[in-house]
């Protein structure tokens, strides 16, 4: 299946549903695929559960996401920042749910859905309020603790380049949870700097085949 190419933001996100789980990367805001949520903003999908490394910076991003109401539920390692003060702010009002998640684990989750695995013990969190509710094993004396798959119906990411069959190079700490997000939804946006012609990416620097990738749009 090949990728594609979209004429704009807004087509590439037409059809985001209401209620969808949407993992979004970046690590703060490096790597953030800022144009695919404005778009998401102005496309109108509410009731969202977003997926994302933290909870948003400043007014931009994610944290404009929340504060037009569109968010039911953050799943992240880090909702608090010195810039949080958007989801700081829903949150105490009780306007939006947190799941926590540390950040190794956040990130194998996704990748235990990209690759199939049906559920994984792990040791961090254990004993801690972050345990409660799931179960826990020891293996070699060691407490571990159950993490299921975790999903999305849309991934946004954000990629250095892209050819016109979906491979994606990155920039960079830009990279950090594009790959993993990008194999773990069941649509994939990308938005891009460049899209070169098919041949042009030196294969050895392709990080995200384009067999992941459904829709890129171009945004310098």
């Amino acid at each position: 299946m090949t990728a594609r190419v979209c004429d704009d933001v807004d087509a590439a996100l037409a059809d985001v549903p209401d209620g969808a789980t949407v993992l979004i990367g970046g690590f703060g805001k490096v790597g953030m695929p800022v144009a695919l949520v404005d778009g998401l903003i102005r496309q109108g999908a509410s009731d969202l559960v977003i997926v994302s490394n933290n909870a948003g910076n400043g007014d931009t991003g994610i944290a404009a996401l929340l504060a037009a109401g569109r968010v039911r539920k953050v799943v992240c390692s880090y909702p608090r920042q010195t810039d949080s003060w958007v989801f700081d702010r829903l949150y105490r009002a009780g306007e939006v749910e947190l799941e926590l998640v540390p950040q190794g684990t956040l990130a194998e989750r996704m990748r235990a859905a990209g690759a199939g695995i049906g559920a994984f013990y792990c040791p961090t969190g254990a004993g801690t309020p972050l345990a409660e509710g799931k179960e826990v094993r020891d293996f070699d004396g060691r407490p571990h603790v159950l993490e299921l798959p975790l999903r999305g119906d849309v991934a946004l990411i954000r990629a250095h380049r892209a050819d016109r069959l979906g491979n994606l190079v990155y920039r960079k700490t830009a990279r950090n949870f594009g790959p993993v997000m990008a194999t773990a939804a069941r649509t994939v946006v990308v938005e891009v700097g460049d899209v070169v012609e098919i041949g042009a990416l030196d294969p050895e620097t392709v990080v995200t085949p384009g067999i992941y990738v459904d829709r890129i749009v171009r945004v310098p």
